[in-house]
């Protein structure tokens, strides 16, 4: 069913975003790196997996007995769905369309915390309250799957998902044929520099060793980001990186650190825009938003070596007390209708390539249907590299020690 509400309902204001990638370096609530890890290294089971994992669940047979309800709650991140007078129009199209009322929360401020958080409950076979739950494709979303904490898809209720998804948001390394996730947005790690102070074109990683650039680049402080970076410089593939790999990027990050003004969160997209770094790891959403909001002067780019892309996705928790209202809602999205609503607002990589019509004929909104930074063409995808899937925990802790000694030197 396509729904067809008002288009001046959803129409939103472009807003700063909220960082979507891991920030383990940073504090957040008062939570820092070292509580962290080891809150982190509680929920881990090493050596093996949990009981719920091993347990081997008939899962055709558990989505026949499933009964229809009419609530679904989702989890997800502040400021990643469209918005209008305080209400989700692509929310309520969706109620109006199957009758389910959505109880919509925006609790997830960072991957890590918030996998600590509900971690004991999924251990505990516990209802975590959601239905739905958004998580970057990371060590805390591999270590769901591996724990058996999210449930697996019946994809035979997802035509709209296989009709109508992005190649590059199909069979994730992460998760081979999207068996338990599927992506909620999409977006590009490369380059972005300033043109007012950059008067030639920045076009590689080695760009960033340019003496002329001292004290004025700008790199990420989430390590995934930062050693993946390394590794494309080395022209290293990340997806099949080994420890040695590792310690070579970092070796190369650390060559570039006279020129480094520091290592920042998202700030990362303020110091670029007033002038305080010239040249500067960027997400591809942050660019685009800030171009938008009258930053002209910006421009994001492709290294030669090529940029990463990570995935925000949607999983639905063990013991959710309304799965077939949550794979309702995800074949909903897989619309062109529904994307075009949520990415006309949000503005990260939508996976949906066919809401590019969408927004640009019924919502009469060609900047964003036209940018390359929300649709980009099929030959991006050559240049684009999935990270590295941690196997166990012991390799999650060696990439920390490989890559934290950079930021915090």
């Amino acid at each position: 069913m396509s729904p067809s509400p008002d288009p001046a309902l959803w129409r939103g204001l472009t807003q700063q975003r909220i960082s979507r990638r891991t920030m383990l370096k940073g504090v957040l609530g008062g939570v820092g790196v070292a509580a962290l890890g080891s809150a982190l290294a509680g929920c881990s089971i090493e050596g093996s997996l949990s009981s719920q994992a091993q347990q081997k669940v008939d899962w055709p047979a558990f989505w026949a007995k499933q009964k229809p309800t009419t609530k679904l709650n989702f989890a997800n991140w502040p400021l990643y769905i469209d918005q209008s007078h305080g209400k989700y129009p692509s929310l309520e199209a969706f109620t109006k369309a199957s009758g389910i009322s959505v109880n919509y929360q925006q609790v997830i401020q960072n991957n890590a915390p918030f996998y600590a958080t509900v971690a004991p409950q999924l251990r505990a076979h516990e209802d975590i309250g959601y239905d739905i739950v958004v998580m970057t494709n990371g060590w805390e979303l591999t270590e769901m799957i591996q724990n058996g904490f999210v449930m697996e898809l019946d994809h035979t209720k997802l035509p709209n998902f296989a009709k109508n998804a992005a190649a590059n948001v199909k069979n994730p390394p992460y998760d081979p044929g999207n068996k338990h996730s599927v992506v909620w947005q999409t977006g590009f790690t490369g380059l972005a520099y300033n043109t007012k102070l950059v008067h030639r074109p920045i076009t590689s990683f080695k760009d960033l060793l340019d003496p002329a650039f001292k004290g004025h680049v700008g790199m990420m402080n989430d390590n995934t980001e930062l050693g993946s970076a390394g590794m494309l410089a080395l022209g290293i593939e990340p997806t099949t990186s080994t420890p040695a790999d590792w310690r070579k990027a970092a070796e190369w990050l650390k060559q570039a650190q006279p020129n480094v003004l520091g290592y920042y969160d998202q700030s990362y997209i303020d110091r670029l825009s007033n002038g305080d770094t010239w040249v500067s790891q960027a997400w591809s959403g942050d660019v685009f938003q800030a171009i938008a909001g009258g930053n002209k002067h910006l421009k994001f780019v492709i290294p030669d070596e090529g940029q990463m892309i990570w995935h925000d996705n949607m999983m639905i928790p063990m013991q959710a007390q309304n799965p077939l209202s949550a794979l309702k809602w995800m074949d909903f999205y897989y619309t062109p209708e529904i994307a075009g609503m949520v990415e006309d607002w949000v503005n990260y990589v939508c996976p949906v390539p066919a809401a590019k019509e969408y927004i640009l004929k019924e919502l009469d909104d060609p900047a964003v249907a036209n940018s390359p930074l929300v649709f980009p063409s099929p030959s991006v995808d050559a240049k684009s590299h999935n990270f590295y899937v941690f196997k166990n925990y012991d390799e999650y802790e060696e990439w920390n020690k490989v890559f934290n000694p950079v930021i915090q030197s």
